[in-house]
């Protein structure tokens, strides 16, 4: 028996048989072309190709990962008209007179390491999309057709890494789990595995390639991220073990539907839900969700090629409203900037994103775009009950100068005879320790906080959260954060207002106790974890 370490994405275990993700025999070799006007009409037509293969994954990925995830497709979509990228590729049959596969694989190489070298997280991702692009235009071109990697039985899939596109290929009612030698936790590849419930371990390292075969018997913890190769009677036992106790303990989570959030001694607790899509609102109700505790509105932004209107904005804020038929939703506004990025804005480039012009500074320094999206919440707000929510604040100032905002638009609304709810509760999300420490002058400002722990963690830590080489000082239980956290509910309930948490740590049942004592009114997490966290919270004792 071997063991092998990584990173686990989505916690549950898988028992089989390995077999070995086989990627396309690419080589590609240089080869002198006169007819460059033929070489650049084969690009055409390998792009096309390309395009019709890529909204079939866009339309396969929607169904199972959801509007959110399937977005991924649309950005190779983007890059498939690129005119730089095209340009590239052009110019080396024009001026090199080659043939076109020589031409893209060389474009690729060039772009993927123009990417790679960005400080922006974003940016950097872009590589691995250049390359899945030119690789599937590349594979085209040479008449390949897609590999088989499919099995008669449910597998353990194991590659280098994985593309987007392989991923969501594959057939998942085939796939056992996911582990790869390389790849990240903030990966395309580990999100979508995540979002399609698929045991996933990555980063395992190289070392582990050279061990495997296909055939061989493995279990993948996803919990812990470890992989055993050929186990062991008594390793094998206590996995079966293991499998058996997660998925009663799933089981037992169906059963706490419509319990109430009610600790041993009585208090009670809000759980609500985070979502990143109006596709999303069918999984908020399935997993009993309270409310929508985080709306993510910049989808509206990111799957767009120009601003998005008042009225598309209206649409799909009213659609969600409706959908939660008076639970609570809390939409936040706008939160662009860091790692994710709209070429439209015209932001500039910053070394330090995470730091620069994102969120709520965006904002308030270009009103036209806050008014739009608030006119359009205010708008929506009769068809439910909505809450909005405030990222990146630091200040007294920018609170005030956002209520100053809202009220602008509220009589805007009036004055043209337009109707919107007058119980629209206004919060702000405590994510930087500026925040947490003036939380006692902010709460008399508002109705509620809603600490987002990820930013949090990462302005307090000092640890950037796109890069997995710090995670291991990320420690998300620092006393420090905790500290901060506390800090901000003392001081939300002295001045009337209420606070909870939408970022991961309301996720983590070894907090919920910690957090209860310290006064947290509401947690928020992904559909998933709803129910997790009733079970939790309904066993514990406060009057101990």
């Amino acid at each position: 028996m071997k063991k092998f370490a990584g990173k686990g994405v989505y916690g549950a275990v898988a028992i089989g048989r390995i077999s070995i993700f086989k990627k396309k025999d690419l080589s590609v070799k240089r080869v002198h072309r006169n007819d460059t006007a033929g070489e650049i009409k084969r690009v055409e037509c390998a792009k096309n190709e390309t395009r019709e293969q890529i909204k079939k994954l866009y339309e396969k990925a929607l169904k199972e990962v959801g509007e959110a995830n399937a977005q991924i497709f649309e950005v190779h979509m983007m890059m498939l008209d690129d005119e730089d990228y095209n340009g590239s590729i052009e110019n080396i049959i024009e001026t090199q007179k080659v043939n076109a596969e020589y031409a893209i694989a060389v474009t690729a190489d060039h772009f993927a390491e123009m990417f790679a070298a960005m400080d922006d997280a974003y940016m950097q991702a872009r590589s691995a999309d250049v390359k899945d692009i030119s690789n599937r235009m590349i594979a085209n071109l040479m008449g390949q057709k897609e590999e088989n990697n499919a099995s008669e039985d449910k597998v353990i899939i194991c590659a280098e890494d994985l593309a987007p596109s392989e991923t969501v290929t594959l057939d998942k009612d085939k796939v056992l789990a996911f582990v790869t030698a390389y790849g990240s936790s903030n990966s395309h590849t580990a999100i979508l595995a995540g979002n399609m419930n698929i045991p996933a371990v990555i980063g395992v390292g190289e070392e582990f390639l050279g061990e495997i075969r296909d055939g061989q018997n493995a279990i993948v913890d996803g919990f812990t991220g470890e992989i055993y190769l050929e186990p062991d009677e008594e390793t094998l036992q206590k996995f079966i073990h293991k499998q058996k106790e997660d998925e009663e303990h799933k089981k037992l989570l169906l059963n706490l539907k419509g319990r109430e959030n009610v600790t041993v001694d009585g208090t009670k607790i809000n759980i609500y839900a985070n979502i990143g899509s109006v596709d999303h609102i069918g999984a908020v109700l399935a997993n009993d969700a309270g409310g929508i505790g985080l709306f993510r509105s910049e989808f509206l932004y990111l799957e767009n090629s120009d601003f998005p209107t008042e009225e598309q904005q209206f649409s799909a804020y009213k659609k969600v409203l409706e959908t939660m038929a008076g639970k609570p939703v809390i939409i936040r506004t706008l939160d662009i900037g860091a790692d994710k990025q709209a070429d439209y804005f015209g932001l500039k480039k910053e070394e330090n994103p995470a730091l620069g012009m994102r969120a709520i500074r965006i904002c308030l320094t270009r009103p036209e775009i806050f008014k739009t999206q608030l006119r359009a919440l205010y708008r929506a707000s009769v068809f439910g009950k909505l809450g909005i929510m405030f990222p990146m604040i630091t200040s007294e100032s920018e609170v005030r100068q956002i209520l100053e905002i809202c009220e602008e638009v509220r009589k805007e609304l009036t004055g043209e005879g337009i109707e919107f709810s007058p119980d629209v509760e206004l919060g702000i999300m405590i994510e930087t320790p500026a925040a947490a420490i003036i939380s006692d002058k902010l709460a008399p400002l508002v109705d509620f906080f809603s600490v987002g722990t990820n930013d949090l963690t990462q302005y307090t830590l000092a640890c950037d959260r796109q890069n997995p080489d710090v995670e291991v000082f990320a420690d998300t239980h620092h006393e420090a954060i905790l500290r901060l956290i506390a800090m901000a509910a003392d001081n939300a309930h002295k001045n009337g207002a209420w606070i909870g948490i939408c970022g991961e740590l309301a996720a983590d049942t070894e907090l919920s106790e910690t957090f209860l004592r310290m006064g947290i009114d509401e947690l928020s997490v992904a559909p998933s974890y709803v129910l997790k966290v009733r079970d939790t919270v309904r066993k514990i004792d406060l009057g101990k």
